[in-house]
């Protein structure tokens, strides 16, 4: 089957999308982004590339044994990669404790192996449960939040013999050779091992053998995205941020005339044309102030996950007005209000409101906002930063439909994908 390729190497996040030959999209794939833009644009492409092949299955399997069924086998899926990433993890942080002759080290090493154990067991016992909460799709953080939370346990039952910031000082050592590192296992060796764990339902074994030895042939690739210099394509394979986005907002919504992108390190205020040709623009890339890396700063700040921030924000009864954006002055502001009394949930809507205000200041200078009007980017998926969107469009402009898409965060490799298929066509 001939297939195309979009990559969008973001500053904070890699994405992939493959599409068919009739521009439905196969398959998605994201991954953090690293100083190997390399192996980042190969990961999230290999990500694409296997839930391409999940989508090959889900008919056949649905066919064959139901959706139910379909849906254990994607989580079983993940499972395994689970775990196979955690089994690299271990072997890194332990090999990392032998070069360290210190006293405590049996210590160390049984607090390490208590951390491990109770993570796969968190995560078999995930696997069983019928409807999971969301978590982050990152190995880094789903990860990384059983590990800190396990450590401090493990410390406190060392008696002292083991501290918590030695064991999490092990674990930012080694998670960035993890993830740079590709899974030593593919796809026919994972869906193999999930295939045991649902049972060999009647038909499942052979629909999962058609999905595995389906060919998908990559007739083109374009790339896009904040580090699109960096990628491993020829020039005239690369598009710039602006014209996928514009062209990825259209796709998904053809009635767009208005994009807001609110991305990691910048944010781009796009209108275009009904074919969704791009007519003007303005972006903020100086500095990441009111971008999603400034949210993810103040996450690090109060020590919550990234996740967590719109929803907590949602609580506010009453905003605080937030002075600056700056992220440099984020942490400084932050402490201050909160020592003045001010509650969690008002500072953090202020901060919402303050990142959405200096988006409006673009989309003004780009031409205002039409109907309709698309939102994207990572911070599309933060129900405060849409909230305070809602109100601030309806103040300036009055009723515009706004559009946001559950897959927004791929809105530029989608862009690039089509672009590539085009290419082809030409």
């Amino acid at each position: 089957m001939r297939c195309f390729v979009g990559i969008d190497l973001g500053s904070t996040t890699t994405k992939a999308v493959v599409l068919d030959e009739a521009s439905e999209v196969l398959g998605r794939g994201i991954t953090n982004s690293r100083s190997n833009y390399d192996l980042a644009a190969e990961i999230a492409r290999t990500e694409a590339f296997v839930s391409a092949r999940f989508r090959l299955l889900e008919r056949a399997v649905e066919r064959a044994a139901g959706r139910e069924t379909l849906a254990r086998l994607l989580r079983a899926f993940r499972l395994e990669q689970m775990l196979t990433q955690l089994s690299a993890l271990r072997g890194k942080v332990e090999e990392e404790i032998g070069k360290r002759p210190v006293p405590g080290q049996k210590a160390l090493r049984a607090a390490v192996a208590a951390i491990f154990d109770g993570i796969v067991a968190e995560e078999e016992a995930r696997f069983l449960e019928a409807d999971p909460p969301a978590r982050s799709d990152f190995f880094r953080d789903a990860a990384g939040s059983a590990y800190a939370r396990l450590a401090e346990r493990a410390a406190a039952a060392s008696g002292g013999a083991v501290t918590f910031d030695a064991l999490l000082g092990l674990y930012d050592q080694c998670i960035v050779r993890v993830e740079n590192e590709p899974l030593e296992l593919g796809f026919r060796e994972h869906i193999g091992q999930a295939l045991e764990r649902v049972g060999n339902a009647s038909g499942v074994r052979e629909a999962v053998d058609a999905a595995v030895d389906a060919p998908l042939d990559p007739v083109a690739t374009v790339g896009t995205g904040y580090g699109r210099a960096r990628l491993p394509f020829p020039k005239e394979q690369i598009r710039s941020e602006i014209l996928c986005h514009g062209l990825g907002a259209h796709v998904l919504f053809p009635g767009t005339r208005t994009v807001l992108d609110i991305g990691g390190q910048d944010t781009k205020a796009i209108q275009v044309d009904p074919a969704g040709i791009v007519t003007s623009f303005q972006m903020n890339d100086r500095c990441a102030a009111g971008c999603g890396r400034y949210l993810g700063y103040i996450a690090d700040e109060m020590n919550m996950g990234l996740h967590e921030l719109g929803p907590l924000a949602l609580g506010s009864r009453r905003p605080v007005r937030i002075t600056s954006t700056c992220t440099v002055f984020a942490g400084a502001e932050l402490r201050e209000r909160l020592s003045l009394g001010e509650r969690r949930e008002d500072i953090l809507a202020g901060l919402h409101r303050a990142v959405i205000l200096r988006a409006m200041s673009l989309l003004a200078r780009s031409g205002g906002i039409d109907d309709e009007f698309t939102f994207t980017g990572g911070v599309a998926k933060n129900p405060a930063a849409v909230e305070a969107l809602r109100r601030l469009v309806a103040e300036n402009y009055g009723e515009r439909r706004i559009n946001i898409s559950a897959d927004s965060i791929y809105t530029g490799a989608l862009g690039a994908a089509h672009f590539a298929r085009r290419g082809a066509a030409a």
